[in-house]
């Protein structure tokens, strides 16, 4: 596979849209880009539009609108999935093929000559765990045995940039770790990766950057680290009646520190980060571990028992799950941008 001349986007989405009958909205003008040589996770809820677009990048579907790249050629051009390796969700192999023929079969579909297929087929079967099953029908493979095999022919014409439908879906722990192993071998040797599933869990493993598409339309994309810039924070867990813990919080924390009537505290600290303490719990908003250590010391010498100290950032989970209440217009209510678990929407090219 080379990556001489390679674009930096072999993902560039500037407005894709797709209406059905002329008045359902599928798509809403998606903006998406995936760089080269990383593992891309698109995730959303049913309905929100994934497998179309994943269609409309491979052909199946005609978009109602579509300005953007594939591998540096307009979406839309056949002679481009040459280079593209396609595992759809809910695939079906002639049951009488052998794991091998599988390979063979789907190679010469897509015009890899005869003498390379056969040079291929065993390194790939290698690669996904299948060797000593070369010769049994798909008919006796189980769930998982048929996405290896799918995996593996998806890479029969050695792809620049591989999309996988629902990859880990009906496969067990092992397998799942195996098929992320699989990614990240990919993602090595240059090529990228680009997985549509519904496993939040799967995809913060292994992806790189991710995409939350919501309602036809990309609601956040970049790295976790990006997308939980201020929502991280730092949580100390004190030992002890909540009673306790509340008032030694209280003295611990610097002059300033509002405290509602009822005595807790839910405010920000004189440098502005916010405070919340609750059941024994301080939490402040930061990822910085200077701000924490007079804290903690005051803490120790008033004879606190501190059960834990440590830095938290919501999960994928936590982002997918409020991009998905934000669009169906929940309020957040007040002081919400300042409690963990809070997305704040950013898109990163």
């Amino acid at each position: 596979m080379s990556t001489i001349n390679a674009p930096e986007h072999v993902i560039d989405l500037a407005h894709v849209a797709k209406t059905y009958r002329g008045k359902i909205p599928a798509l809403r003008g998606i903006e998406m880009r995936v760089r080269r040589g990383e593992v891309f996770g698109l995730l959303g809820p049913n309905g929100a539009g994934k497998s179309t677009l994943v269609k409309i990048l491979m052909t199946v579907i005609r978009p109602s609108k579509c300005k953007g790249t594939l591998l540096g050629e307009p979406v839309g051009r056949k002679g481009t999935l040459a280079r593209v390796g396609y595992l759809p969700e809910h695939h079906r192999f002639p049951g009488h093929l052998k794991g091998w023929q599988v390979l063979d079969f789907y190679g010469a579909m897509g015009g890899v000559e005869r003498r390379e297929r056969r040079k291929r087929i065993d390194g790939l079967l290698e690669l996904v765990g299948m060797t000593d099953w070369r010769t049994t029908p798909v008919r006796r493979y189980s769930k998982g045995m048929r996405q290896r095999v799918g995996i593996a022919q998806a890479l029969m014409n050695d792809p620049a940039l591989v999309l996988l439908d629902e990859p880990t879906d009906g496969v067990d722990p092992q397998g799942r770790r195996d098929i992320r192993d699989i990614c990240a071998r990919l993602r090595d040797e240059g090529r990228t990766v680009f997985i549509n599933s519904h496993l939040l869990s799967e995809l913060e493993m292994v992806c790189d950057r991710v995409a939350i598409l919501v309602q036809g339309l990309v609601r956040s994309q970049g790295t976790l680290t990006e997308l939980t810039e201020g929502q991280r924070y730092y949580e100390i867990a004190l030992d002890g009646s909540a009673e306790d813990a509340q008032r030694a919080i209280s003295e611990a924390l610097p002059p300033g520190v509002a405290t509602a009537p009822d005595g807790v505290i839910d405010g920000a600290m004189p440098t502005g980060e916010w405070v919340r303490v609750d059941a024994g719990r301080l939490r402040i908003g930061t990822d910085d571990a200077g701000l924490m250590q007079p804290i903690l010391r005051s803490l120790v010498s008033r004879g606190a028992a501190v059960r834990s100290m440590g830095s938290h950032r919501p999960s994928l989970e936590d982002l997918f799950l409020q991009a998905v209440k934000d669009d169906a217009g929940n309020e957040l209510g007040p002081g919400a941008a300042k409690r963990p678990n809070n997305k704040r929407e950013r898109t990163s090219s």
